[in-house]
């Protein structure tokens, strides 16, 4: 959420901001207008509860003169007072109830390091690592290779739970899962991050801390009657983790790492997309957040970045960095770099992790503070990014490793992790 100080001292600044990412500015002079009919409601109602205090001091006065028929009065004309107050306060409330709806549904202002750009058409390429595989054969794309292995079935998904869900078995199963444990063993042991293991179900003000809601709630699985959210990623519970709490500047930076699985609805998607594993409603994914102070943020952002790199390096899968623009920027984001790995059933890169500086927008909507070194509080500042999606991953492995007689080579890194196991057929 975007500090309202901010847009009452330099509403031009949030409007030229929010203009970059595409946003209706007319949002900000809403707000401005509203806070100025509160603010003259605030006045008004602190004259009046003056008013009434010195007409309840005088009572005890009158009353001790004798003079029953001035005190009455004073007491009629302060119940007066408070039932105008109470009015008061009522509009208020309102007023403020519509100034705090506007202002959830408002993005965070990208920085000033974000390239600017309408759409993911002017994202900006950083860095590439690794060449494509040259195929001495015509690759097949992973929804053949699993099914052709017995390994992979989206009809019998498709049947007991709908479209866009796959049942893996076997050795496609067990890579799944030596590709979570490496990628946690990789983050713990070697980038310093704690292990958590989080719920996978969350209260309505959790996934509105971390701007999933209201702007997305059409994308997640909620669970009535008890108005809980299935998580669309481990980010929603990692970043509210330290929700209404006030840490020490020496605690931070602090980095998480969770695995979990992750719910979306993908309303609206289309194209090559529903095909295979790339764009389901269940995947599993290995999570990096961190909590910074405010210095610190944008240099934590490219550490774990690199955290992410790590692992498709790792994993001899070729990727490049791309610094999204402006107008292709998340919610929430004040600077995004996706890491796109490169698909031999697309011909291109595609998306594996998403890494951004939420900068205070979470901090704020979750009320995470700090004691800075002047001993002055500050909301933290939130970063997070895939390390790695665990689906796309798997689904990277079975392309790029794959052979021409159907079988596919396992990474050196998860041979371990696969028990000797070095090549899937």
């Amino acid at each position: 959420m975007l500090d309202l100080k901010l847009i009452r001292r330099d509403p031009d600044f949030v409007k030229t901001k929010l203009s970059l990412k595409n946003e209706d500015v007319s949002k900000i002079d809403e707000i401005l207008s509203i806070d100025e009919k509160r603010r003259e409601l605030i006045s008004k109602s602190d004259e009046l509860k003056a008013s009434r205090n010195i007409l309840s001091k005088s009572v005890a006065g009158l009353k001790a003169s004798g003079n029953d028929e001035q005190a009455e009065k004073a007491i009629s004309e302060s119940k007066t007072i408070g039932d105008e107050i109470k009015k008061i306060d009522d509009e208020l409330k309102s007023f403020e109830e519509k100034q705090f709806e506007i202002l959830s549904q408002i993005p965070n202002i990208p920085s000033d390091s974000t390239p600017p750009g309408k759409d993911e058409t002017e994202n900006l390429e950083v860095r590439r690592w690794g060449i494509p595989r040259e195929f001495e054969f015509d690759p097949k794309p992973h929804w053949e290779i699993g099914p052709n292995l017995q390994m992979m079935d989206f009809e019998r998904a498709a049947k007991l739970s709908g479209s866009r869900f796959v049942v893996l078995s076997d050795k496609i199963a067990r890579l799944e899962r030596a590709l979570v444990n490496f990628m946690l063993d990789t983050h713990t042991q070697n980038h310093n991050y704690t292990e958590m293991n989080v719920p996978f179900i969350v209260k309505r003000e959790t996934m509105f801390a971390t701007g999933q809601l209201p702007k997305f709630e059409e994308e997640a699985y909620r669970i009535s009657p008890d108005d809980m959210f299935l998580i669309p990623t481990a980010e929603v519970y990692l970043a509210s983790l330290h929700k209404d709490e006030i840490l020490a500047e020496k605690e931070l930076p602090k980095y998480y790492v969770a695995y979990s699985s992750c719910f979306r609805r993908e309303a609206g998607s289309y194209g090559k997309d529903v095909r295979g594993m790339i764009r389901v409603h269940q995947f599993e994914k290995v999570e990096l957040v961190k909590y910074t102070d405010s210095d610190s943020s944008f240099d934590e952002l490219e550490k774990l970045t690199k955290d992410a790199e790590k692992i498709l390096q790792l994993l001899e899968l070729p990727y490049r960095v791309i610094a999204l623009c402006t107008g292709d920027t998340g919610f929430g984001s004040a600077l995004t770099y996706d890491l796109e790995v490169w698909l031999p059933s697309y011909g291109a890169y595609k998306e594996i992790s998403s890494c951004s500086n939420d900068t205070d927008f979470q901090g704020r909507r979750a009320n995470i503070r700090y004691r800075n070194k002047d001993n002055k509080l500050e909301f933290v500042h939130t970063l997070n990014g895939s390390g790695l999606a665990v689906g796309r991953t798997l689904v990277a492995i079975l392309e790029n490793y794959q052979n021409a007689d159907g079988s596919v080579n396992i990474p050196k890194v998860l041979i371990p992790y696969m028990n000797g196991t070095e090549k899937i057929f």
